[in-house]
């Protein structure tokens, strides 16, 4: 019973210092998403020269696109034009950060961390991306294809209040809330479960634990905003600094079906010169702050002690209060994504509601894990000539294609170029 309660506790403290920050990042994501449309990103990733892989990390650090996010929309600016070092660039520096977890790295690891995230986030995207180049010399090939991603911005000012609001608190909560959740939880258990003073009782030194994170962390997803509070509870337990940067660096840059996605889609060459500058990367900026930065910027780090130095900045009703209403737009993400079911295409005898003109193809297509993905998968599908409409279902996989006289193959072609697999046995025509 009482680990019931300090469990409680615990994920209360976390889940309200977190929550202020965590809002107003997601504010900005929403920002972000209105001024910095795909089109204008992709006209600065195209070319292979040091400008491109410049721009590349710089606009991937504030963007708010987990690990699964990323990918999709990485690979669609590379299959679009964008070369491999600046798609590379990209992969590396937007899932390590963006503006909600900066915010929410404030709030739990202190203001030098949260100075520190974005600039490694930065630094090892630019030496991934010329690494690539460098790698890939004059040899490499981009991928070309017809503009897609085309997103149709709000036309009047209610209409931009209600994207402004709806993207970060709707369709991106659905992306991240489940592995928000995970990230507290978890958080909340160690700090209850793990003795104080665990890692520095059982290491043998800094960089040792930097080793141990590192490879705990590159196979597994932890995305960027939920690895923060895991972060800050192991540095409570005695973890240090250095490694836990390591942790918030590789953790949420890579996972297992990243690394495959990008050797499938990129080649090895690409996959070397992504896991080389992440490695390097991390144990390097670890090793910075364990090792050459004052140790006192980094001693109050847990959330208890960080929550106890700044009450007088945020007020315990504004915490609370953000707390409920950071509770209330999760569980409203998590039953839209898991609960609310998309209506059944209607498939009668003449083709769709009953127009014999229109052919429709259901596609059963692995991969999609968030509302990045299905938009990759659908736009994929919408550029081949013919299609009226593509609609993808993240819960069953499905893609239901309508138009006239457009080319299955193509569409397969598309979506698999973008990082997808069409199982080819399992694909329904109705004309």
């Amino acid at each position: 019973m009482e680990y019931i309660l300090n469990f409680g506790k615990e994920l209360a403290g976390i889940l309200a210092e977190m929550s202020p920050y965590l809002l107003l990042g997601f504010f900005f994501a929403g920002i972000l998403h209105l001024l910095i449309p795909e089109k204008k990103v992709m006209k600065y990733l195209g070319g292979s020269n040091f400008i491109s892989v410049l721009n590349a990390s710089l606009l991937g650090v504030p963007l708010p696109l987990c690990s699964c996010g990323v990918i999709p929309t990485g690979l669609s600016f590379y299959r679009h034009g964008a070369s491999k070092a600046s798609t590379v660039s990209f992969l590396i520096s937007t899932p390590q950060t963006g503006v909600d977890s900066i915010m929410v790295t404030w709030s739990l690891l202190g203001f030098p961390f949260a100075v520190i995230r974005p600039i490694v986030a930065f630094v090892t995207g630019l030496f991934g991306g010329l690494l690539t180049k460098k790698v890939e010399g004059s040899a490499e090939e981009q991928v070309k294809g017809a503009e897609n991603g085309k997103r149709i911005q709000p036309s009047g000012f209610w209409a931009w209040i209600r994207e402004l609001f709806r993207y970060p608190f709707v369709e991106f909560m659905q992306d991240i809330s489940k592995w928000l959740v995970l990230g507290i939880l978890i958080a909340a258990l160690i700090s209850v479960v793990i003795p104080d003073n665990f890692f520095a009782d059982k290491l043998p030194g800094n960089f040792a634990g930097m080793i141990m994170m590192l490879v705990l962390a590159i196979p597994v997803y932890i995305c960027a905003t939920a690895s923060v509070p895991i972060a800050a509870v192991l540095i409570m337990k005695g973890l240090s600094p250095g490694a836990a940067l390591v942790l918030l660096m590789a953790g949420p840059a890579t996972n297992a079906a990243t690394i495959t996605m990008i050797a499938k889609t990129m080649g090895k060459k690409a996959l070397f010169s992504y896991l080389t500058a992440i490695i390097a990367g991390a144990l390097a900026a670890g090793s910075v702050i364990d090792y050459l930065l004052p140790s006192q910027w980094f001693a109050m780090t847990s959330h208890a002690a960080h929550a106890g130095h700044n009450h007088e900045i945020l007020p315990l009703w504004l915490k609370a209060g953000s707390a409920i209403l950071l509770s209330v737009f999760v569980i409203n993400a998590l039953i839209r994504r898991y609960l609310f079911k998309k209506p059944a295409t209607v498939i009668g005898k003449n083709g769709l509601n009953g127009d014999s003109s229109v052919r429709v193809n259901i596609l059963s297509v692995e991969g999609m894990t968030c509302n990045h993905c299905r938009t990759t998968v659908e736009n994929s599908a919408k550029d081949v000539e013919g299609v009226s409409a593509a609609d993808a279902d993240l819960q069953t996989g499905r893609l239901t294609i309508r138009g006239t006289g457009y080319n299955l193959a193509e569409i397969v072609k598309n979506i698999e170029k973008a990082g997808y697999t069409v199982k080819q046995s399992d694909i329904t025509t109705h004309q």
